[in-house]
């Protein structure tokens, strides 16, 4: 990319962002892809370089994927003390970009760690997927000065498209689970069938949207699934009566 210059030109963007469109547009698969993001952005800077995805989970920091197992390693420091630039970035929703680690005075502990790790420059942007996954892309370097504004601009244009795909990723694999569900379901007995049919015509929906109803009340109510059709398909019928 730029010939070693720290440059990216707009059509070399534009195929990192034609090259992540084409391997997440498929995808059903969360962890998939995610290490197609990591290999796409990874491209976004010359030289030697690691890239891993930070993600809120359970109110917690995790990296949910890595180029390398340095990458992990520097991570965890992170949330041990609960301070570096990807954690930054999260709670700034901003870039987050140090150019020479040895000439920046932000988060002392872990600077010091990733320098005698290698590491000279990191990159940090905020990633949105839904209301529910937020994180952040972080980018490491091993030669000072790698962060141009091209590759800048690279990296927040690779974040907020990512974000979009991702967000697709995980409707897509929701939508998955919840057919393989409803197969499971409907072979699984009459009662559950016709509780199905109850609540789509209740709520007008469609049978994957009705039996996530079913699951949820079996949730909430702390029941079998069969258990709550039983009491749904019982209900109707006494009314009926």
């Amino acid at each position: 990319m730029g010939e070693g210059t720290g440059q990216l030109h707009v059509v070399e963007i534009a195929s990192l962002l034609r090259e992540l469109t084409a391997s997440l547009i498929t995808s059903d698969d969360l962890d998939e892809a995610l290490e197609s993001l990591v290999a796409t952005t990874a491209q976004a800077v010359p030289g030697e370089s690691w890239c891993g995805i930070t993600l809120i989970r359970a109110g917690a920091p995790t990296t949910q994927v890595a180029s390398s197992p340095l990458t992990a390693r520097i991570d965890d420091i992170q949330y041990k003390i609960g301070d570096g630039p990807a954690l930054t970035a999260i709670r700034t929703r901003e870039m987050v970009v140090a150019g020479d680690l040895a000439a920046d005075d932000r988060w002392q502990q872990w600077r010091e760690a990733a320098i005698e790790d290698g590491i000279v420059g990191v990159l940090s942007m905020p990633l949105d997927i839904d209301d529910h996954v937020i994180g952040a892309l972080n980018l490491y370097v091993g030669e000072p000065n790698a962060f141009s504004p091209d590759v800048q601009l690279a990296a927040m244009l690779v974040a907020e498209h990512a974000g979009l795909l991702l967000a697709a990723v995980l409707d897509r694999g929701r939508l998955a689970g919840l057919a393989a569900d409803l197969s499971e379901a409907l072979a699984s007995g009459e009662t559950v069938n016709r509780a199905i049919g109850i609540v789509m015509a209740q709520r007008g929906c469609r049978a994957e949207e009705a039996l996530e109803v079913l699951q949820q009340a079996s949730v909430n109510v702390g029941v079998p699934l069969h258990e709550v059709a039983d009491r749904l398909v019982t209900a109707i019928g006494n009314r009926s009566a």
